[in-house]
């Protein structure tokens, strides 16, 4: 069973406190193995990503599990906009998740976001138990 931790403030863009207009979640957000970020404010497909990386596989934080296999984003999708994907090697294809390794996702894609993005995902959580 995972667990996702969403807001619907943080999902609108504009609209910050005191009137001031933060562009939230507006790119989409891909974490390499190494821990770099690329970040895409343009429509982009897996494939494109992919065939850059072929060592690896791209899935989608929001597909991600503890003891299952992590499911690939297709090539022909494309990348969604406030969304975090990961570049997984191909030998961790067939490896279920563990709570360790979920963790470790978890503390990549926290340190991918802003001070302002943490604030308005952190108010009006709502849990998702998959």
């Amino acid at each position: 069973m995972g667990l996702c931790v969403s807001s619907e403030s943080a999902k609108r863009k504009g609209g910050g406190r005191d009137g001031e207009s933060i562009k939230l979640l507006s790119t989409a957000k891909v974490i390499h193995v190494d821990g770099r970020v690329q970040e895409f404010n343009q429509p982009i497909l897996a494939g494109s990503i992919t065939s850059q990386n072929p060592n690896c596989f791209l899935c989608s934080s929001e597909s991600m599990s503890i003891g299952t296999c992590v499911p690939h984003v297709r090539e022909d999708e494309e990348l969604h906009a406030g969304q975090i994907y990961f570049l997984m090697p191909l030998s961790r294809a067939h490896t279920p998740l563990s709570l360790p390794d979920l963790c470790s996702l978890a503390i990549k894609a926290s340190s991918t976001m802003t001070k302002d993005e943490v604030q308005l995902l952190s108010s009006k959580p709502r849990l998702v138990f998959r």
